[in-house]
């Protein structure tokens, strides 16, 4: 859910920032993590590696951070 929640906010950061400069880069810096984690949980050897702990914290603090930056920005 991680990765669909950072793909609709880098959108939506996109949309409503449009006719800033850098708007593209600084939403895409948002949106690529958020289809790499969804195209992760279609790898199974990847998929795995996200059951773990240590990993799913991981995640969820850059994303965290990913959103903070979206709102911030």
């Amino acid at each position: 859910m991680g990765g669909y929640l950072l793909l609709a906010v880098g959108l939506i950061n996109l949309r409503y920032q449009t006719g800033q400069s850098d708007v593209l880069k600084n939403s895409l810096l948002i949106v690529v993590p958020g289809v790499l984690l969804i195209a992760a949980t279609w790898i199974p050897s990847i998929s795995k590696l996200l059951l773990g702990k240590s990993s799913q914290i991981v995640i969820a603090a850059l994303g965290v951070l990913l959103v903070l930056y979206a709102v911030i920005n």
